[in-house]
């Protein structure tokens, strides 16, 4: 199978990589992009051979050029697209983080290719373009975050009509034990350890924050045509139960496996079939013992906030996810506090006015200009 991986040096993307490691023969990649981890991005190349790479930087572009003759080399958002569609059938593994990930998803679909989604700001902000797009071009949407993997394996079979509720399972990140007064002092250092998971610094924080699970909410509302109202969280430390459905009979049907997002990765590649994985087997009785608990909105505010954006809908999911990454952004560069994060994205939302009829020109639009505003206010 064709491969085509957008993120290759990230955590998500090198992880695939693990997988088609341990099964040459069944994949190959085609093309791979990077942002700017140019010297991983070189051990890469050597290893997994690829036609076509792309990377953030012009300069970077020339010098690869340069050292691999025999491939293709792109640069920016041209060569983000052009490796997203390079060659034929097979795959596109869509691992960026950010708002920079729609645009590829939609240039795959619009190929007919099938799309291995850990983006998760493509049904974010692009939900209500994306849906009618898979219809139109038959193509398969893939979850590879491990929340909606588990449901859309808990759903194989099933009659998404006798679904009662979606549960979406959270650790509560780096902060869950510490109360709203102890956050004022946190640090990048304390935001960037997750109790459970390996994920790069965005992410981490968007855990620490919950807008990460506000955004998981809104990504399984268009995965799996689910209203808000059937869709919940619910805070589970271990990161074990990865997420659960309950049906109108009452049961609950849940999926459980070790934090290892190589599993997930590995379900997506190889679907629908499934192949034997090495890894660590999950052992309940070393385990012990599951907690759950319910989320603390209070605590817990951008998880609340996200839930009434993703019903707004129009471009409010954009101003939202736009505000984040500059807030986010901001703090990993120590430029505001992490109580601050939240702070700029309900003001981001009160400041710019929402439209429902939205376009992906109109999407990008909003992504930048909330990103200039408030950048504006801290560079």
């Amino acid at each position: 199978m064709n491969i085509r991986l957008l993120g290759a040096t990230g955590s998500i993307g090198l992880q695939t990589l693990d997988v088609v490691r341990k099964d040459p023969s069944a994949f190959h990649v085609v093309s791979m992009t990077c942002y700017k981890s140019i010297d991983v991005l070189c051990d890469l190349i050597e290893e997994f051979s690829p036609s076509f790479v792309s990377v953030g930087y012009q300069e970077d572009a020339e010098m690869l050029q340069t050292a691999y003759p025999s491939i293709e080399v792109g640069y920016g958002l041209d060569g983000l697209l052009k490796a997203a569609t390079y060659d034929e059938g097979g795959l596109l593994v869509n691992a960026l983080v950010g708002s920079v990930g729609l645009e590829p998803t939609l240039k795959a679909i619009e190929k007919k290719i099938d799309v291995a989604l850990a983006n998760k700001e493509t049904l974010v902000i692009g939900g209500e373009i994306i849906k009618p797009m898979l219809e139109k071009y038959g193509v398969k949407l893939l979850p590879l975050d491990s929340e909606h993997s588990a449901i859309f394996q808990c759903l194989q079979g099933e009659d998404k009509k006798s679904i009662s509720k979606l549960i979406i399972t959270a650790s509560g990140g780096s902060f869950r034990d510490k109360s709203r007064s102890e956050l004022k002092e946190v640090t990048v250092e304390d935001a960037l350890a997750h109790p459970n998971w390996s994920m790069g610094a965005k992410i981490t924080i968007d855990s620490a924050t919950m807008m990460n699970k506000g955004f998981e909410l809104i990504e399984a509302h268009y995965l799996f045509d689910v209203a808000y109202e059937k869709i919940e969280p619910l805070l589970h430390r271990e990161s074990i139960v990865h997420s659960m459905v309950e049906f109108v009979d009452s049961s609950v049907i849940a999926h459980l496996g070790l934090p290892d997002m190589r599993v997930p990765i590995a379900y997506a590649l190889y679907y629908p079939t499934r192949k034997a994985f090495i890894g660590e087997k999950l052992d309940l009785a070393k385990v012990g013992s599951l907690h759950f608990s319910k989320v603390d909105m209070d605590r817990f505010p951008l998880l609340d906030l996200a839930m009434k954006v993703g019903k707004e809908k129009g471009l409010m999911p954009a101003t939202m996810n736009a505000a984040n990454e500059a807030a986010v952004d901001l703090f990993l560069r120590n430029k505001i506090a992490f109580l601050d994060i939240e702070a700029l994205v309900v003001e981001a939302l009160e400041y710019f006015p929402q439209d429902q009829d939205i376009t992906l020109d109109k999407i990008l639009n909003r992504d930048k200009i909330v990103k200039e505003y408030l950048y504006g206010k801290y560079n």
